[in-house]
């Protein structure tokens, strides 16, 4: 069945990206949005959505992905999904509404399917953004797109180094508000006399050093989005106030009686649990439904193991761009291994220190033992209480104490993480060394074995 000249002219004229095609899965038509943003250089029609968007030769749901067609053909009903396509940029992260068209008998006939990128989330190392493309980041990312053009308060649940400001950053940049600001608050930092004056602002002579009236954050974020971050920090005389703001989209700058209107959407974060606070008193119960109308959990590192090689990349090109550093397949083994209760943050810092440790231009995974011996939690190898080529976050040094290793002390761990890698290598010491990115010469004086005639 073809579709009517007018569908293909609705679809034409459409100002965002969208594709007609049938319940074969085929491209009818593509509209021009669709050919500037996707596919500037060549025509997709006739050929099937799953083959160009993601190179699959079977549909979405049979290689492994979930198919907005699939779900559709389910439900009946128009369907949303986050999906990596190829793009003229790379691969991209895409949300995808997917709304099916009936014919006189009800029966799905074709099918319209919008696509939005997700602006500041990438599949592939990137120097700015989210980067990953593991399950539990993927879905993260999802409910990010899915939130996002919505006007519901978000909360942001992970741990310390997890991102919550960069996913504050992909909601506000996915919102109807994206043309306007997104003012961070760390409410961490502010003490509590001058939270509600920096939040709401306040009138001259309000107190002392008020010598004139200023606006606050609440007023500089006008239009956009605030994004309350560490909001478990707030002081409970604060609370209130702040539920007063959500609940009735106003408040009073300090030292003033006049009203106010926040036109303003609300993104809030934290690491702490705020289900024991409430219980505890520490934070109120109605604040905190306020807050979490659309919670969000932010996988640790040690959740997306899968995403480590990709972000060492990108965080590498991050921390040392003039060198061109690449990172040898034994120092990305190594770098998965690690549990990073600092997340990645603490991967960024862990790279820093490997790459200043690094005269060439590989890093090795020597280098990343002895920035690990280094840290605030250093390195141990035990081979009684570790699998032979794991290395443990063990240290004999007390916990209060930051330790700075002497080089001998470094060149003795680089040393045993070789010889780790040694006992547990099960070819040759030619190809152990090719593995390392050395001689078998370096090898073998490293290892301080005499080499074979």
């Amino acid at each position: 069945m073809k579709p009517l000249p007018e569908l293909m002219s609705f679809v034409e004229g459409l100002p965002e990206p969208h594709i007609l095609f049938d319940t074969r899965y085929r491209i009818l038509a593509a509209n021009a949005a669709y050919r500037r943003q996707f596919s500037p250089e060549q025509s997709v029609v006739g050929r099937t959505c799953y083959e160009v968007s993601h190179r699959f030769n079977q549909p979405c749901d049979q290689a492994g992905e979930s198919c907005p067609l699939a779900l559709s053909r389910e439900s009946g009903q128009r369907e949303r999904v986050l999906h990596l396509h190829h793009t003229a940029k790379g691969e991209e992260f895409v949300s995808i509404e997917l709304a099916p068209l009936l014919d006189a008998n009800g029966q799905q006939a074709f099918y319209i399917e919008k696509m939005e990128p997700l602006k500041v989330a990438h599949g592939q190392a990137r120097t700015q953004g989210l980067i990953g493309r593991s399950a539990s980041f993927v879905y993260m990312l999802s409910l990010v797109a899915r939130v996002a053009p919505s006007h519901a308060t978000v909360l942001l649940l992970g741990e310390s180094g997890t991102g919550k400001e960069l996913v504050a950053k992909a909601v506000h940049e996915a919102s109807s508000r994206a043309t306007k600001a997104l003012v961070p608050v760390d409410c961490s930092s502010l003490p509590e006399n001058l939270f509600e004056s920096e939040l709401f602002g306040h009138e001259r002579g309000a107190f002392t050093g008020a010598n004139a009236a200023r606006g606050g954050l609440v007023e500089a974020a006008s239009g956009g989005t605030l994004f309350l971050d560490e909001v478990g920090d707030i002081p409970l005389t604060m609370q209130i106030k702040l539920l007063r703001l959500l609940e009735t989209g106003t408040y009073r700058r300090v030292g003033s009686t006049e009203q106010r209107h926040a036109d303003i959407r609300v993104v809030s974060a934290t690491h702490r649990d705020l289900d024991q606070m409430v219980s505890q008193g520490k934070f109120r119960e109605d604040l905190y439904y306020r807050l979490s109308t659309f919670p969000i959990h932010l996988p640790a590192l040690r959740e997306r193991r899968d995403d480590i090689a990709l972000l060492a990349s990108a965080l590498l090109e991050r921390v040392s761009p003039q060198r061109k550093l690449k990172l040898s397949d034994s120092a990305v083994s190594l770098l998965q291994l690690q549990n990073y209760p600092g997340n990645v943050r603490e991967l960024r810092n862990l790279l820093e220190r490997s790459a200043l440790l690094c005269d060439g231009d590989t890093l090795e995974a020597s280098h990343v033992a002895q920035a690990l011996q280094s840290g605030r939690r250093g390195m141990a190898i035990s081979g009684s209480e570790a699998p032979s080529g794991s290395l443990t976050h063990e240290s004999s040094i007390p916990s209060n104490r930051t330790p700075i290793p002497t080089p001998g002390a470094l060149a003795g761990v680089a040393q045993a993480a070789l010889r780790d890698m040694a006992l547990a290598h099960t070819g040759s010491r030619a190809e152990l060394a090719a593995q390392l990115g050395i001689s078998e010469r370096s090898l073998y004086r490293k290892l301080k074995i005499k080499k074979p005639d």
